[in-house]
């Protein structure tokens, strides 16, 4: 059944070791998560944000670095924590009910056998992500509606939006990636990742540095041959060989130039004309930008 707790006042996690580390490495957490909220807007006054908390380093990351934000900012929003228990065997649902118990941290478990759902579904030895994900949304949505929540708040951190382009540029034909504030088809929710700026290892050692009790995930969690693991491990061995070549890749995503692409429904090409007076969007020199 689900179940719905508002804990007292947040307290302060109590880390056991190295607090210099951690104040250097939170402050540096904050400021990037801070300049994605203002950068795409993700937040606002008033606003009642829903962080979709799995027991995972990211999303772990993500409530405590919000949680610090709210302390200081100078717009009032509110934060509640919600998990899906998806009835994975082992699954121990009393973590997340007594960490953020402690946290103070207001937090709402939803119960639902996807997990059941999903093998059912999957043949044995494919990946089950993709389903997973599909139902997953499909619930947080609702709650986000139940729950009056006015932003969903995802885990999804700088490292994820670059195996995401890749994925899609090697396995779909798409030049696309995960979006910093993304709203639902149906248009009713908005969708927001405040880790966009944010790299994986930092919010590795963070979790490690604040003991998170991690919940890993055995229903999808175990696939090594998981696409995505494999463009993980292409991605920091590109990155070795050419140190900063992932922060390149990344500010690309910020900075793209249309003329100089293949979509015609970005770029009209076909109104180029040598006799035309030039534009703005056509000004492009493709020998002075192309390597």
């Amino acid at each position: 059944m689900p179940s719905t707790s508002t804990p007292p006042p947040a307290a302060p996690i109590q880390p056991a070791t190295r607090p210099d580390e951690i104040e250097k490495l939170q402050t540096r957490l904050c400021r990037l998560v801070g300049q994605a909220i203002a950068d795409y807007r993700m937040i606002e006054d008033g606003d009642k944000v829903m962080v979709c908390l799995s027991g995972g380093k990211d999303s772990y990351g993500l409530l405590e670095i919000l949680l610090s934000l709210r302390s200081r900012a100078p717009i009032h929003f509110d934060l509640i924590a919600v998990n899906l228990d998806q009835k994975q065997p082992g699954f121990p649902a009393h973590v997340l009910p007594d960490y953020l118990t402690r946290r103070g941290v207001p937090f709402h478990i939803e119960t639902r056998d996807t997990y059941s759902v999903v093998k059912r579904l999957i043949p044995e030895g494919q990946t089950t992500c993709s389903l997973c994900s599909r139902l997953r949304r499909g619930h947080l949505y609702r709650l986000a509606t139940e729950l009056g929540a006015t932003k969903i708040a995802l885990g999804h951190h700088r490292d994820d939006i670059l195996e995401t382009l890749l994925l899609n540029l090697f396995f779909t034909g798409k030049l696309k990636a995960m979006p910093p504030k993304l709203r639902s088809k149906s248009g009713r929710h908005l969708v927001i990742r405040p880790l966009a700026y944010v790299k994986e290892a930092d919010l590795a050692r963070y979790a490690a540095l604040l003991q998170f009790p991690i919940i890993p995930c055995d229903l999808c969690g175990s696939q090594e041959d998981l696409k995505r693991k494999q463009v993980k491990v292409l991605l920091r061995e590109w990155n070795e060989r050419f140190p900063g070549s992932n922060d390149s890749m990344f500010a690309a995503l910020s900075n793209v130039a249309p003329p100089l692409l293949l979509d015609r429904q970005l770029f009209d090409f076909s109104a180029l004309r040598t006799d035309a007076e030039p534009t703005e969007a056509g000004m492009h020199d493709a020998e002075d930008d192309v390597l």
